[in-house]
């Protein structure tokens, strides 16, 4: 019986991730995005299409994770003070958008008589007014516009969309209706979601920090990424407890991180799980897409899908414009948040467990959340027609750009020479983003006032996450040369044109990193020892019209030597060792 089970696990994961397989990079193809194909993916292997699955109901809630995992993420790449920076969009632009379209909504419901109840048409509305954070932001991440002035436009309308998630919830045993013991669980339950938030709040600001320190000095990457994991599914399942959304606790506790010198790491070992898990979670949705309900009332989804987009669509380009959008962007904005949202389902379920819905009237709004879903990449296809113009032709709000505007580096490794390199670049107006994966030299530079995050730089997605490919260089100053040597040879091989500095540890360590394409490679001690001798020289009276000639003379040679050495073994070049400077004697009497 065991063996069985864990036969049919198999062959479930099997099928998920064949489904996968094929559908993602079929949509991909097509640049209708790989959420598109997902969902694609769970209504042909659901129970409404093939039915090759049986546990779909387990498969959702473990799926729902994915979403936490994102939420998670993208708190991450928003510190505290960007959310004060974007306070007029959030509690503005999106405050506006969630209570226009709900009134629009509403009226539209209760003028059709679609639902009997009016608490009931105030929640369906409401929900309805949810665009789908999940969706939008990794359909602009698959498109790489998630930096784009529309992109940063819809970021904020989707993050209070997500704190609007939490008096909802509260808010539906009342709605429901029901005694007044009913409404004293209501409030219990709100004071009760508070005192998470208060405490999620509390332990994230600190507590996380010292812990995640303790487990990295470990040195055991395993470890941090299941601390990481930890974080996460703690935070997701107390908010849980407190019935609230998993979502917005992750996201609240990824804020919180963001400043934490383990950021980066964390996104790194993080990023596969959301991948899948949120993958699996689209899946998930397009196995609940009842065909059957859709084929019964074909006419009213399809048609409500058509009228909720294009009503979102409608309020959110006309408020963006209000809000000082021009027009390309403004229509971009409405269009990518003008489907239903995930939280949807959440709250069409619990409606439905209330008895707010009826079963019917659930499957058929859940089924026309699932088509807007569908449908975002082809209005966003209109939207890029009718908008006209470029995205090149409209001016970024620099949310995310360095101070000074002179670039971006990353240095990896903050020990002796990363902590001078630092301090010049800084202080010349650059912005330095600074990796270790010394939990001591983050503590010493936090001393200082550095900025230093965690992470083991020798890796290539830890370069990537925090922005190798898009800075002015990355400097190279880690004390292993073998983590020196594979950050070279995989960052060259994933960004061609990337400037990379390195140090090398001796010459022998120069002679191996090389070939592997740093733009510029200097040896650790050299420069220095050049110093040196140049002091030494002057002191015992040399003339200086010599000094600088002679240091000259000896760079050509050790140059020479490297070279020779690196095509014929370490005793090539041995006579360059031995053999006295050439001296200018005019030089030297006019000195």
């Amino acid at each position: 019986m065991a063996s069985g089970g864990e036969g049919d696990f198999l062959v479930e994961a099997a099928i998920y991730l064949g489904a996968a397989a094929v559908a993602v990079p079929i949509f991909n193809r097509m640049k209708l995005g790989s959420i598109l194909g997902f969902l694609s993916a769970g209504v042909v292997i659901g129970p409404f299409g093939l039915n090759l699955l049986d546990q779909e109901e387990g498969v959702f809630h473990v799926a729902e994770l994915g979403v936490v995992l994102f939420l998670f993420l993208v708190g991450l790449e928003i510190s505290l003070a960007r959310l004060w920076t974007l306070r007029r969009d959030i509690f503005g632009l999106g405050a506006a958008q969630m209570v226009v379209t709900a009134a629009a909504i509403y009226v539209a419901v209760t003028a059709f008589g679609l639902l009997d109840r009016p608490a009931a048409a105030a929640v369906a509305a409401s929900a309805l007014a949810f665009s789908s954070t999940a969706f939008a932001l990794q359909f602009m991440r698959d498109r790489g516009e998630l930096n784009e002035p529309y992109g940063k436009r819809a970021f904020p309308v989707l993050l209070f969309q997500d704190l609007a998630v939490v008096p909802l919830l509260a808010a539906l045993p009342f709605l429901a209706g029901g005694a007044e013991a009913g409404a004293g669980a209501g409030w219990a339950d709100a004071a009760k979601g508070v005192g998470v938030i208060i405490g999620v709040v509390a332990v994230s600001r600190f507590g996380l920090d010292p812990a995640l320190r303790y487990v990295a000095s470990s040195g055991s990457r395993e470890a941090f990424a299941a601390t990481a994991l930890f974080v996460v599914s703690g935070v997701a399942a107390a908010v849980a407890w407190a019935g609230l959304s998993m979502a917005l606790g992750a996201f609240l506790a990824g804020v919180l991180l963001a400043e934490s010198a383990y950021r980066h790491q964390i996104q790194t070992d993080l990023e596969p799980f959301r991948g899948l898990l949120l993958g699996l979670f689209f899946i998930s949705i397009g196995m609940r897409l009842d065909l059957g309900a859709i084929a019964a009332a074909w006419p009213l989804v399809i048609g409500a899908a058509v009228a909720l987009m294009v009503v979102k669509c409608g309020i959110l380009t006309i408020l963006a414009r209000l809000f000082g959008a021009d027009r390309p962007e403004a229509l971009k904005t409405g269009a990518v948040l003008s489907q239903g949202g995930e939280f949807a389902f959440v709250v069409f379920t619990l409606g439905a467990e209330t008895a707010l819905f009826e079963s019917r009237d659930a499957t058929i709004m859940s089924a026309i959340v699932t088509l807007s879903m569908a449908a975002t990449p082809f209005a966003m296809m209109l939207a890029s027609r009718f908008a006209g113009g470029s995205e090149a032709d409209i001016s970024a709000d620099g949310l995310d750009a360095p101070p000074s505007g002179r670039g971006h580096v990353i240095i990896a490794g903050f020990g002796r020479m990363g902590q001078i390199i630092s301090q010049i670049l800084l202080s010349a107006g650059f912005d330095v983003t600074a990796i270790d994966s010394d939990p001591k030299h983050i503590q010493n530079a936090e001393r200082f006032g550095f900025k230093v995050y965690y992470g083991d730089a020798s890796r290539l997605d830890v370069l990537l996450t925090a922005g190798a490919e898009d800075a002015q260089a990355v400097i190279l100053t880690m004390d292993e040369p073998g983590a020196v040597n594979h950050a070279v040879e995989s960052l060259r091989a994933r960004a061609p044109n990337a400037v990379i500095m390195a140090v090398a540890h001796d010459r022998t360590h120069e002679m191996d990193l090389r070939p592997l394409g740093p733009t510029y490679v200097v040896r650790e001690t050299l420069e220095s020892s050049l110093c040196l001798a140049r002091e030494a020289l002057r002191i015992v009276n040399t003339p200086d019209g010599l000094i600088d000639d002679f240091i000259e003379q000896f760079r050509a040679r050790d140059r020479e030597r490297l070279f020779a050495q690196m095509d014929y073994g370490p005793e090539a070049g041995m006579d360059l060792l031995h053999r006295d400077f050439e001296t200018d004697k005019s030089s030297t009497q006019t000195s």
